[in-house]
């Protein structure tokens, strides 16, 4: 007896949910400003946390290496609460404000425009002595299982001022880059300490300026819009044409590997923009032979 139609028949029954499923995203798009706060093992009365991607964002399972990046404010006379994360590791930049950082047993004083890198396995939190709030632009990255740690090292805290705005290997001189954290085994950034964060880095575009859109095969891309307002680059067809969208103070963007990523500042007299980037290494796909 013949069961072809009856298979043919489940096989098309099977086929017709999959016609509902949404394609995932090779980009996401976060107004920071209209973000709610998000409890989390950071947070405390005094200290609040707004989740832009990863952790309490909806979509927190898109970003593969970026366990979370957000905002957290620290009330004046405030604190979060103390964590430590065995496979986790941590980038801070202080946005506004003044506060303190508890690393292990020593205590670090941090000021507007500075940041720091938190490695696995430290204890720390953050509190804020002033009487103005304290806020600061958080990312947690995972690492791998499988890499192995290096001695816990001294905390090094340095600040925007600190470094010599230059240009990069095949970018334009439109775009000018401090390097603020990057490996532990590179030499070119001012921190050099990280596992899975292949760069941290800030981008200072003239009028009509841009870092030509681009795309990384091997990693994940955060922007975030610090003052400015231009065209993100964001995905692109067969054509090559990249898609562009309206950039604006607070916007941010998540980019997937191999998703074209780029910025066009607007071509106006004195018209500015920074933004903050961070630039993260996914796990690979191992092959099974």
């Amino acid at each position: 007896m013949r069961t072809f139609p009856a298979v043919l028949l489940a096989i098309g029954a099977a086929a017709l949910p999959a016609q509902d499923r949404k394609v995932e995203p090779t980009w996401l798009y976060r107004d920071a400003s209209a973000v709610r706060e998000q409890h989390n093992d950071l947070t405390s009365n005094s200290c609040h946390y707004t989740p832009i991607f990863g952790e309490g964002d909806v979509e927190a399972r898109f970003p593969l290496s970026v366990a979370r990046f957000g905002e957290v404010t620290v009330e004046a006379h405030g604190a979060c609460q103390t964590v430590e994360y065995p496979r986790q590791e941590e980038l801070y930049f202080v946005a506004n404000g003044s506060g303190v950082l508890r690393y292990g047993e020593q205590s670090y004083l941090l000021a507007q425009n500075d940041f720091t890198y938190v490695p696995p396995t430290v204890r720390h939190s953050v509190s804020n002595p002033s009487d103005q709030k304290l806020q600061l632009v958080v990312i947690t990255v995972r690492v791998s299982p499988e890499t192995s740690l290096a001695k816990q090292a001294k905390l090094a805290v340095a600040n925007l001022s600190e470094l010599k705005e230059q240009t990069v290997e095949g970018h334009p001189q439109s775009v000018q880059y401090k390097l603020l954290i990057g490996p532990h085994t590179g030499v070119r950034d001012r921190i050099n300490a990280a596992y899975t964060v292949a760069d941290f880095f800030l981008m200072d575009f003239e009028p009509g300026g841009t870092n030509f859109p681009h795309h990384h095969e091997v990693a994940e891309e955060i922007y975030l819009v610090l003052d400015g307002k231009g065209q993100i680059a964001a995905g692109g067809g067969m054509d090559g044409v990249e898609g562009l969208h309206p950039a604006k103070p607070g916007d941010a963007y998540y980019f997937r590997p191999n998703c074209t990523v780029g910025f066009y500042n607007q071509n106006t007299p004195g018209a500015k923009a920074h933004v903050l980037a961070v630039r993260a290494f996914v796990p690979m796909p191992k092959n099974p032979d």
